[in-house]
């Protein structure tokens, strides 16, 4: 029964949504590796200064404190 599920998930069909649709027609021109990996380095570099950034406003509003820092660090992640 488990292994009927698991076939009809990966049968259906995932629908885009409207930016997934323009990402993939803005980038389908370019399909070099070094493109790949500029765009790849745009994002990391994107998305890594956001997360420093709501991390700095949880440092500065006492959400996030070197105790729960230290909390985390003793918590298996993989079980979240």
């Amino acid at each position: 029964m488990q292994s009927e599920n698991k076939k009809q998930r990966n049968m259906e069909t995932t629908k885009f949504n409207s930016v997934q649709i323009h990402l993939l027609q803005m980038f389908a021109v370019n399909r070099s590796k070094r493109a790949l990996d500029e765009l790849c380095d745009v994002l990391y570099k994107h998305y890594s200064m956001r997360m420093d950034e709501k991390l700095n406003n949880l440092w500065d509003t006492g959400v996030l404190d070197q105790k729960r820092l230290d909390e985390i660090n003793t918590m298996d992640l993989h079980q979240l």
